[in-house]
């Protein structure tokens, strides 16, 4: 027999503060506990014996005294040392069983294995042989609630050989088992001890203690008996497993991860109304993105159909300038000296009057602007009927017009050709209708407005009588900056006017007014969105803070089987992130059954997703789960064990 005590205690004192003074549970405890002995404490309640098993089994720390494990000073190891000791050294055996109600049995016992570090095949084999040993070979996969007490209690004492330890610490094994149970449960505590195991029982049952080979007697907190049941010598002891404190392997975030989805599954109400303020917060922020991405490209679009990249140049120096009908200097020369600068796709001179059009019975005020041949191309508008006019009417001042298709719609309607080839009567001229276009609004009330398109010189002609221009549009080339053509275009026609009697309105401009706007109120919602993420956040920090008072319980378990702080942290740590991260995924979900909903109500536009947009989402709500998920998981790992096990 090994000549050094398993556990030598030497004047361990255990005092708690108790309101403004302080509560002495233990008195100058002395105790020497040899290997392989088989050792009962015995007290009334209140007397102190459950302080000391906690103490014995690391669980607790004395407040003052020396307590040797195998020659071993543990007073100034640290919590992850501790959590080695009780991984290493300790199996416990808890009156109340304490085991993890979702769990099955095989995964209650494999507990301790897996903060060990060991492959899951070899610790599920190991688990499963203690299991059969202890007759419950066939109930492998019952929950703890499918099984009896004394079928708990043979669980608890095979989670606690899981790890082959060496000393076994039981409180009150019997307590809460009948008296058959209660004889099993105590005859396979005798087969331990005669493997060579340290058994350490706390009892107030005369009866149990009686089956110890020492029986030790405690009151108020003190030793008062020491006595032996039995002379003989103890069985041989098994050797002490050499103490490892290794971290963890690289499968610890994988077994962290599994634990949580297992919680996840057993409170699956708690788990969805913790994701719910996730999942509305994601949804709203990807929806609104793509609401304003959609909005976006529509507003595009429409200022692309009023021509893309145009300067317009008018005479005067701003719209309602007095002076600008005396300004006789903006000529059609003007557009074909600009047409030929390298960075201007076309040109066309423009003019206007209104003048009172008839066709048969049907009359009405339109307004006639005179165009160049490239008018329709340079303002993107397109001929749905008939045909435009060429260089050649421009030359010979053609008497054609082509209409709007509102002008079609007043003046034939039901015509088969939209009125193409008819002759109107447009003031004091008669034009021939060449062509109908399909004509983008440009302005306040224009769509009402009936447009039509002749030849400007025609136009010169026969209704204002002069060569000068109202205005010039200009089409840039794509791949021009509007800004510096801009300013090129103002240089080159101060130049030719020999001063600056124009103003140009850049349509560029009017587009990023524009989009810069939506771009604004996008990120206003967008900032509406983001309060609801962080709402949600605090919600999921609320509801885990209370899973943490909930689990209390589970906690000290789980540092009773050798968890350190950091295993718990990242256990509860992991839950939060995987909470958040499926709230993401199915926020995402419902963003997309919102689009397919949207696009089927909506013909004014389309949402546009962005997948940078939904990876930013996933990304903020594992943020999410990691920050605001911290402080339940620090409370958590900071819990007392003891404590933790009291509430069970």
């Amino acid at each position: 027999m090994d000549d050094r005590p398993a556990i030598r205690l030497s004047g361990i004192g255990r005092s708690y503060r108790s309101g403004d003074g302080e509560l002495t549970v233990l008195r100058d405890v002395d105790l020497t506990v040899m290997p392989g002995e088989y050792v009962a404490i015995m007290g009334a309640s209140g007397s102190g014996k459950t302080t000391l098993m906690n103490i014995l089994g690391c669980l607790d720390r004395p407040s003052s005294g020396t307590y040797l494990l195998a020659g071993r000073d543990i007073g100034g190891l640290d919590s992850a040392d501790l959590a080695a000791l009780r991984r290493e050294r300790f199996g416990f055996i808890f009156q109340r069983y304490h085991l993890l109600p979702d769990l099955s049995a095989l995964g209650n016992v494999e507990i301790p294995a897996v903060y060990r570090g060991e492959p899951v095949s070899a610790r599920r084999a190991r688990a499963a042989q203690l299991l059969d040993r202890l007759g419950l070979g066939t109930r492998l996969d019952h929950r703890p609630a499918a099984l009896s007490g004394g079928q708990q209690q043979r669980v608890s004492i095979a989670r606690a050989l899981m790890n082959d330890a060496g000393i076994i610490l039981a409180d009150e094994p019997t307590g809460a088992l009948d008296s058959r149970s209660g004889d099993e449960v105590l005859s396979i505590l005798d087969e331990l001890n005669a493997d060579g195991r340290t058994i350490i029982i706390v009892t107030h049952d005369p009866k149990v203690a009686a089956r110890a080979r020492r029986v030790i007697e405690i009151s108020d907190g003190r030793i008062i008996a020491d006595r032996r049941n039995q002379t003989d010598a103890p069985p041989a002891p098994r050797p002490m497993a050499a103490g490892s404190t290794r971290a963890l392997p690289g499968s610890a975030f994988f077994e962290a991860a599994r634990m949580a989805v297992v919680s996840m599954r057993a409170h699956k109400l708690r788990s969805f109304l913790t994701m719910l303020g996730i999942i509305i917060g994601i949804a709203s922020v990807v929806s609104v993105v793509a609401l304003g991405e959609g909005s976006r490209q529509r507003v595009l679009a429409n200022i692309a159909s009023l021509g893309t990249n145009t300067l317009e140049v008018f005479p005067g120096r701003d719209f309602g300038d007095m002076r600008s009908g005396r300004i006789r200097t903006l000529v059609a020369s003007d557009a074909e000296a600009l047409a030929r600068l390298p960075f201007v796709a076309a040109a066309t001179p423009g003019t206007a009057t209104a003048a009172v059009v008839r066709y048969g019975a049907a009359e009405a005020n339109a307004q006639i602007s005179g165009v160049g041949a490239d008018y329709f191309t340079v303002t993107g508008s397109s001929i749905v009927a008939g045909r435009g006019f060429d260089q050649t009417a421009i030359d010979r001042m053609a008497q054609e017009v082509v209409i709007d298709t509102n002008s079609r719609d007043s003046l034939f309607p039901g015509h088969p050709d939209g009125g193409v080839g008819q002759v109107i009567y447009a003031g004091n001229a008669m034009l021939r209708v060449v062509g109908v276009a399909d004509i983008s609004s440009r302005g306040p009330g224009a769509s009402q407005t009936l447009r039509m398109y002749a030849p400007y010189t025609t136009v010169q002609a026969r209704y204002l009588g002069t060569r000068t221009l109202s205005s010039l549009t200009l089409r840039i080339a794509d791949d021009a900056d509007m800004g510096a053509a801009q300013a090129a275009v103002t240089g080159f026609l101060t130049q030719r006017h020999g001063t600056q009697d124009f103003f140009i309105v850049n349509t560029d401009q009017i587009r990023q007014t524009i989009t810069s706007t939506t771009g604004a109120l996008t990120l206003l919602i967008s900032a509406i969105a983001v309060i609801s993420l962080v709402v949600g956040g605090i919600g999921v920090m609320n509801i885990m803070l209370v899973s943490v008072t909930e689990r209390v319980s589970e906690i000290g378990l789980r540092m009773a089987v050798g968890a350190r702080r950091g295993d718990i942290l990242q256990q509860f740590l992991i839950e939060a992130m995987l909470v958040c991260l499926i709230g993401g995924i199915l926020g995402i979900a419902v963003a997309l059954g919102f689009q397919v909903l949207f696009d089927r109500l909506s013909t004014s536009f389309s949402m546009i997703q962005s997948p940078r947009a939904m990876i930013a989402a996933l990304v903020s709500s594992t943020l999410i789960g990691i920050t605001f998920g911290f402080l339940p998981a620090r409370n958590a790992s900071r819990l007392d064990p003891v404590a933790a096990l009291s509430k069970g």
